[in-house]
């Protein structure tokens, strides 16, 4: 099998939550558990950093890589959805791993993954696993899928857990209340190994508390520093910077050597040393055009919060997103006086056109629609004039369709 036989087998022979959505969803611990044996339990003796949250898991991770790389350790880094290349979802020291790693991996396993059924997610925790192991990292950092409690990546003893906010998504999955969300997100928090918890609310810190007294595990709050120097764009990213920081405080705390020099150096270097991308990311200058993840009511809310700082003359939005997000709560969040280009991307989680076209009627939105990205980008291109904003949001999916 070479890679392009490799890829199709991951995406289209295995159940992809990212393909289908809540098909692919496998909760439970039992499945990796079986699988991570048959190759040998390649997590045990790794050393990582466990994050879980709604939005800013990405930017936290990368922000933590960009610190641990510059201070000189070999870093792994878990991360997903991915936007345009599989290899996105494992990079080591911010590069990624090679089309020949997972062909080795895939091929040289293949007969377990038959003989155990094991989902995408699952191939991919174990493939992430195995690979930072041989490849002798020094610590890997490891974002959960979805949720925490049950999630696949839920099987390591890390140095920190980190849980960067809770908001309300995935409820289909983890429940429609902040409590019952938070609850699944503390399911990271393992018997005497700290954790950090960023954003809060006296609901989800009193369920962070109980949990944490309950395993004997040292809690942290993180401390909102101000004017962080950073290459990432955006007042989202001071919290994301400052959630990484108390982290970073905890590993000196326990012994890892991290100088506070090379650290905000890393700061504004976080694109460079870990090929981050997609959060605020400006792509073009004439047309301006940003794009943005940013997929579910609090990541939209703060998207446009960060959009009315900017200085434009109109704005175009490009957006699209999934069937299981809350559309019409979301679009309530969207300004009036844009102008929108509706589209979709073709996956079963795609949320139709239609469904977007009467929501935006409800609010009294200017839309048009297109039934490609690509196409609706080509249109907000062709009308915005010099000093407007592009900015293209909704999806993981939508950004891979126009970079």
């Amino acid at each position: 099998m070479n890679y392009d036989s490799i890829i199709d087998y991951l995406f289209n022979q295995l159940a992809n939550y990212q393909k289908v959505g809540a098909k692919a969803y496998k909760p439970g611990l039992d499945a990796i558990h079986n699988l991570l044996s048959q190759l040998n339990n390649p997590h045990q003796g790794l050393k990582t950093i466990h994050l879980a949250g709604t939005n800013g898991k990405g930017s936290t991770s990368h922000i933590l890589a960009s610190i641990l790389i510059e201070n000189g350790y070999k870093v792994g880094l878990f991360t997903s959805p991915h936007i345009k290349d599989f290899r996105e979802r494992i990079k080591i020291n911010g590069q990624l791993i090679s089309k020949q790693l997972v062909v080795d991996f895939v091929t040289e396993n293949k007969v377990v993954f038959d003989e155990l059924n094991p989902s995408f997610f699952e191939i991919c925790t174990a493939m992430a696993f195995t690979i930072f192991k041989k490849q002798n990292c020094d610590i890997a950092i490891i974002e959960t899928g979805l949720g925490g409690r049950l999630d696949s990546t839920n099987v390591i003893q890390p140095e920190v857990s980190v849980i960067t906010n809770i908001g309300i998504d995935h409820t289909n999955f983890l429940g429609t209340t902040l409590t019952k969300i938070a609850t699944e997100k503390a399911g990271i928090i393992k018997s005497n190994i700290p954790v950090v918890i960023g954003e809060f609310n006296d609901e989800t810190f009193s369920v962070f508390h109980e949990k944490a007294k309950k395993l004997n595990s040292q809690l942290s709050v993180t401390t909102q520093r101000k004017n962080i120097k950073t290459d990432l764009l955006g007042q989202f990213q001071q919290k994301n910077c400052s959630l990484a920081l108390e982290t970073i405080s905890i590993l000196k705390q326990n012994g890892w050597f991290i100088d506070d020099i090379k650290t905000n150096i890393a700061l504004t270097r976080v694109k460079i040393n870990t090929n981050f991308n997609g959060r605020l990311d400006e792509i073009s200058i004439n047309p301006r055009v940003i794009i943005d993840a940013s997929h579910n009511t609090d990541g939209v809310k703060n998207l446009f919060k960060e959009i009315e700082l900017l200085e434009f003359e109109h704005l175009h939005c490009v957006y699209g997103t999934s069937s299981d997000k809350d559309v019409s709560e979301i679009i309530k969040l969207f300004p009036k006086e844009a102008t929108y280009y509706f589209t979709e991307f073709s996956s079963e989680r795609s949320q139709k056109i239609e469904v977007l076209k009467n929501n935006a009627k409800n609010n009294n939105l200017n839309f048009s629609t297109y039934l490609e990205p690509k196409k609706a980008l080509r249109s907000a291109k062709q009308v915005s004039k010099v000093g407007d904003l592009i900015i293209v949001f909704g999806s993981f999916f939508i950004l891979e369709k126009i970079i």
